[in-house]
């Protein structure tokens, strides 16, 4: 062979190794220790391994992973290698995607939600409740003041025991064993962070729970509500355990009253204490708004005295009085009384001096005569010959007799006397004068049929139908009270025309509201407008001062100073709708309305009981409800220091001779 002659290497083939493989696979196959495939290019597998492969996710993706290596290290050839590579990086880029788009729903699209999930899993936002505003009296002192009590709550997340926890509270609070059942269901449920316990507790009753060191058992400060004197509660109203107005002016200013809630939010650790070093967002409350009402504190406290004793002697259903300033309409007390079922007597039952109607009876009788008089058809000295008895509608189906007031043949009467002994058929012939719709308009006109000014919650507009509607005697009855309603606010507003020198004003409760920062905010003014002549209101104060001297109301006078008004016995409508029981007695509502003083008044009052006792001498106006006025009359002079005119002594003298013998 030539030195220069090209060296030629053997070439390389993967044959022999093929063979090798095959060989040691058919001798580890005779040795019987493994089974082997014999087909080229796959991996000889250990049954034992196959069935931990099948068995745990480690050795399937041992598996995997085993056999991707030799897929990759076995028949190497150029084609293959690209399709193997193009298929790990597939794989690989499907993984990477999967993971990013998992990363991506986390981080962005559902980000919220699992914030919230981790904030509500170490935060704790406690609600900071604001302090209610305060209802005070004309002269700042209070009537409704916000107390402090505890209210016991659960975390059920955070209670270890709910069966025990409930347990021991149930014997601290002396639950029932079905209030008890309930309470641990509630601390059962780890989905809520949040259950009351009790709710405005006495702070001795939270001291003991919090003495019991129960986990998951905590109080915080909520506010109450207590009145100075439970007869303000028909005024007042009430607040619900949540602190929002349900009734009375609660409810009525329920806005300016609420305060604006604050806010700690802290973070604690798993047994829900506080994380010292963590941040914690903290918003003040604001306090709500004060309410500063025309009422007299002390004078209210007395009328509910007053009022009460004498509901209670006569055994009556319910009793009401109202005191209200003359030149302002401002309400310095409004008491309501009633009989409970157990015979008992409350001021529960809501302020009845604006949520009933009932007929005004013959106080009512002052309209008909102040509208004759202001329209010129009859003067005091107008004279009417008046039966003791009258048929009406005779010969139709709405015929009817009227009695009078009081037995008496046919005689001549006066405007006065028929005013002073209040004639009911005298009366009709007063307001037979003037046309039945110009008697309803008159009655429009002192406020009869809408809501006076107060917008009181629940307040009744009472009841006044248009005059064509007016049916059979109702053409009459009006003149006396009968065939309209009206709520004893409106009737004492009504009666103030004339105390007012004939000028209405609407009744007020509240003056002004004060903010958090002391700012005072005066309320609008209360409405005005002229209804009588200032000639007229004179001429009818005259006269409603012989009704007390002289007439029904005499039990009404005080000493050495004059006083006017008017009495009303009315019958009361049954369910059966006539005036008599099933069993043929009546029901009363005795009422008086009056001025003091009369030369100069200063306040108008209000005195109604309804349903005294029928079997007793005192369930007319002149004795049920006069002597009551004379009362609050008194405490009005001494506690408001009223003194009377120069020359003002009361009533003087006996009955004039005009007015003939009383009755």
């Amino acid at each position: 062979m030539s030195d220069t002659a090209p060296i030629r290497r053997p070439r390389l083939t993967v044959e022999p190794r093929r063979r090798a493989a095959r060989e040691r696979a058919s001798r580890s196959t005779r040795g019987g220790g493994r089974t082997a495939s014999t087909r080229p290019g796959r991996e000889i597998y250990d049954d034992a391994a196959d069935r931990g492969a099948a068995s745990s996710v480690g050795g399937f993706f041992g598996a995997i992973s085993s056999y991707g290596m030799t897929k990759m290290t076995t028949n190497i050839h150029a084609g293959d290698m690209r399709k193997r590579i193009s298929a790990m990086f597939m794989a690989i880029l499907l993984v990477v995607s999967l993971v990013y788009f998992r990363v991506l729903s986390l981080q962005t699209f559902r980000a919220t939600e699992y914030k919230e999930y981790s904030v509500a899993q170490r935060v704790r936002s406690d609600v900071i409740r604001a302090e209610r505003g305060t209802i005070l009296d004309r002269d700042g002192q209070e009537l409704a003041i916000p107390v402090p009590t505890r209210t016991i709550f659960a975390d059920p997340r955070e209670v270890t025991d709910p069966v025990t926890t409930a347990r021991s509270l149930a014997l601290v609070l002396q639950l029932t064993p079905e209030e008890e059942m309930n309470l641990a269901s509630r601390l059962q449920n780890k989905n809520s962070s949040f259950t009351y316990v009790v709710r405005q507790a006495d702070t001795a009753l939270a001291k003991t729970i919090a003495d019991l060191n129960l986990a998951g058992i905590r109080s915080r400060r909520e506010e109450g509500r207590a009145l100075t004197s439970e007869g303000l509660r028909p005024i007042i109203g009430r607040v619900d355990v949540d602190g929002a107005g349900i009734g009375g002016l609660e409810l009525q200013f329920n806005d300016l009253l609420t305060g604006t809630d604050g806010k700690l939010a802290r973070e604690v650790n798993s047994r829900g204490q506080s994380i010292a070093s963590a941040d914690s967002d903290y918003v003040a409350p604001i306090r709500g708004s004060n309410l500063v009402t025309t009422i007299h504190r002390t004078l209210q406290f007395q009328v509910d005295g007053i009022l009460q004793q004498q509901v209670e002697r006569l055994m009556a259903r319910s009793g009401i009085a109202v005191v209200m300033h003359t030149k302002t309409g401002e309400i310095y007390a409004m008491s309501s009384v009633r009989r409970n079922e157990d015979g008992t007597y409350s001021n529960n039952a809501g302020n009845l001096a604006a949520v009933e109607a009932h007929e005004p009876g013959s106080v009512a009788k002052v309209f008909s005569v102040a509208a004759a008089i202001e329209e010129g058809k009859v003067t005091p000295e107008t004279k009417f010959v008046v039966p003791g008895k009258q048929v009406f509608n005779q010969g139709t189906q709405w015929e009817q007799e009227i009695k009078d007031a009081y037995p008496h043949p046919t005689e001549p009467m006066s405007v006065r006397k028929i005013l002073v002994d209040s004639s009911n058929l005298g009366t009709i012939q007063v307001s037979q004068s003037l046309s039945t719709e110009r008697n309803r308009q008159w009655l429009s006109a002192f406020g009869f049929g809408e809501k006076t000014s107060l917008q009181f919650p629940g307040e009744t507009k009472g009841l006044l139908k248009l005059a064509r509607n007016w049916q059979g005697t109702e053409k009459f009855t009006f003149a006396y009270g009968y065939g309209y309603g009206a709520t004893p606010v409106q009737l004492a507003a009504a009666v103030n025309v004339i105390a007012n020198d004939g000028v209405y004003i609407g009744p007020k409760l509240v003056t002004s509201t004060v903010d958090e920062r002391g700012l005072s905010t005066p309320t609008p003014a209360a409405p005005t407008r002229r209804v009588l002549s200032s000639a007229t209101a004179a001429t009818m104060r005259s006269l409603m001062t012989d009704v007390v001297c002289y007439g029904t109301a005499q039990l009404a006078k005080m000493q050495g100073l004059s006083v006017g008004g008017k009495t009303g016995t009315g019958y009361i409508r049954q369910d059966n709708g006539t005036y008599l029981k099933d069993d043929g007695s009546r029901a009363y509502f005795a009422s008086f309305v009056g001025f003091l003083p009369a030369s100069n008044p200063e306040f108008t009052v209000l005195v109604s009981v309804d349903e005294p006792d029928p079997g007793s001498r005192d369930r007319f106006g002149g004795t049920a409800a006069a002597p009551v006025f004379s009362r609050i009359g008194q405490v009005i002079v001494n506690e408001l220091d009223l003194r009377p005119a120069a020359g003002d002594t009361g009533c003087v003298g006996k009955r004039p001779a005009e007015l003939g013998p009383s009755h």
